[in-house]
């Protein structure tokens, strides 16, 4: 059976978010969600497109790779696929010759959080652990306690206000209205929401979009924050709430959300939400 590496078409996003979708199980590690990609969406289908690599065998996706930063490759693979080893070598050769100038050496870094083959062959080729990352999951159940913000999932008429807490959480941010345009057109946003928290005066201050990969799947955010000028008045755990509730109404069966280890504030914000976790993550960089 021959396995090949391709790069899709914009045209062939819908079945690839599909595909990583029918991949989200309770119990499994938290992989590259189809709301990744969505979230992703926000630059356009064609940029999605092209950060995108696909392993099939003979036709059939058995691994995506999305090439989210400009030296990493975050990676889901099929379950049925994970300790599958020829696909596991195969997807290294791939990092180490046509992926080479993405995942250089030294610098190079590969999100493997499921696929124990794929784990074991970087271990074995010299790959090394990388910055830890904390896992989290609130499980959907029971009901959520309710939210101490006024929370409406956003329209037109909230776009902008939107955007303007994104930006005003993240430092940097590549949020705009055109990019919430782009996304909310994507394939993965027919099972998204975009949340955003008012406080008792009737100000935005905190926002977040949700992400279901279908009924009875772990669902995820993708991001949340809290607008800059608002802090420290227990509107993140708030606004978690309002999304874990959200995604529970969509029908997912968990919340789930990764953050870096040293964001102490993020993990603890979580935590505070109901969220729990086992433990800290690695990633795997070239050596």
């Amino acid at each position: 059976m021959t396995i090949t590496m391709t790069q899709p078409s914009p045209a062939d996003l819908p079945q690839i978010i599909e595909t990583v979708a029918s991949w989200q199980h309770e119990g499994a590690p938290v992989q590259v969600h189809s709301g990744d990609l969505g979230w992703y969406e926000r630059f356009g289908a064609a940029k999605l497109a092209a950060a995108l690599r696909i392993w099939a065998r003979d036709g059939d996706t058995v691994a995506v790779g999305f090439l989210d930063e400009s030296d990493l490759i975050r990676m889901a693979i099929a379950p049925s696929a994970g300790d599958d080893p020829e696909l596991a070598h195969h997807i290294v050769d791939d990092f180490i010759t046509s992926l080479s100038g993405v995942l250089t050496p030294g610098t190079g870094v590969v999100e493997a959080r499921f696929g124990p083959a794929l784990q074991r062959v970087l271990a074995d080729c010299g790959w090394t652990a990388d910055d830890p990352w904390t896992p989290l999951r609130r499980d959907l159940k029971l009901p959520v306690p309710s939210s101490s913000l006024d929370v409406r999932t956003v329209g037109p008429e909230l776009i902008e206000d939107r955007v303007m807490v994104e930006t005003a959480a993240f430092t940097g941010s590549s949020f705009s209205v055109d990019r919430w345009h782009h996304m909310a057109g994507g394939y993965a946003y027919r099972t998204a929401e975009c949340l955003l928290g008012h406080d008792s005066a009737g100000a935005a201050v905190a926002a977040c979009t949700v992400w279901s990969a279908g009924r009875g799947r772990p669902g995820v955010i993708e991001p949340l924050g809290v607008h800059g000028d608002h802090r420290g008045r227990g509107y993140g755990v708030a606004m978690t709430l309002a999304a874990a509730e959200a995604m529970r109404r969509m029908g997912c069966s968990s919340a789930t959300v990764a953050t870096p280890s040293s964001n102490a504030a993020a993990v603890a914000t979580y935590l505070a939400a109901g969220f729990v976790t086992q433990g800290e993550v690695t990633d795997f960089r070239r050596p």
